[in-house]
C-alpha cells in the first residue's frame, strides 16, 4: 500500500469516527428534547354548592358558563368535564355537581389566581388542585 493510500485511509477512518460521534450527539440531543416536552397539567375540582348553605350556587349550565368566563380571562382556553361528587358529614349524605377543569401550559401561580376568582364567584371554601407531571405534544399530523 502506498503512503498516499494509507493517508487517505487514515483520513477516511478519522472522518468516519467524527461523523459517528456527531450522529450520537444528535441522537442524544433529540432524545433529550423529547424529555424536555414534559409539562405539568393542573386539574381543578370546583364544587358548585354554596359553602354556607350547601345548595347549588348556579344551575349546572350557568355554573359552566361562569367558570368558562373566568378561565378564558385567565388562560385563554380550558377543558371542562362535568362530575358528580358526594360525601358524608355528620351522618348526612351530600351530593354536589362538580366541574373538573384541566389546564396545561401555565403555572401554579396563575392557577391560584384563577382559583381565587372561582372561590369568590362560587362561594367555596376551597378548590382542589392536582398537579400532574405529563408529556405534552401538539401533534399536527404528517
Amino acid at each position: 500500500m502506498s503512503q498516499k493510500t494509507s493517508r487517505i485511509t487514515l483520513l477516511l477512518c478519522g472522518l468516519a469516527v467524527f461523523l459517528s460521534g456527531a450522529a450520537l450527539i444528535v441522537a442524544l440531543c433529540t432524545a433529550s428534547d423529547r424529555r424536555d416536552s414534559s409539562d405539568v397539567q393542573y386539574v381543578l375540582y370546583l364544587g358548585t354548592n354554596d359553602k354556607d348553605l350547601n345548595t347549588p350556587v348556579f344551575e349546572p349550565e350557568t355554573a359552566k358558563k361562569e367558570a368558562e368566563k373566568i378561565l378564558i380571562e385567565h388562560f385563554g382556553g380550558f377543558t371542562i368535564q362535568e362530575a358528580n361528587g358526594g360525601w358524608i358529614d355528620g351522618g348526612m349524605v351530600y351530593r354536589e355537581y362538580t366541574l373538573v377543569i384541566h389546564l396545561s401550559d401555565t403555572s401554579l401561580d396563575e392557577v391560584h389566581k384563577a382559583a381565587d376568582d372561582l372561590i369568590e364567584v362560587f362561594n367555596q371554601s376551597s378548590v382542589l388542585i392536582q398537579e400532574n407531571r405529563t408529556a405534552t405534544e401538539f401533534y399536527a399530523g404528517k
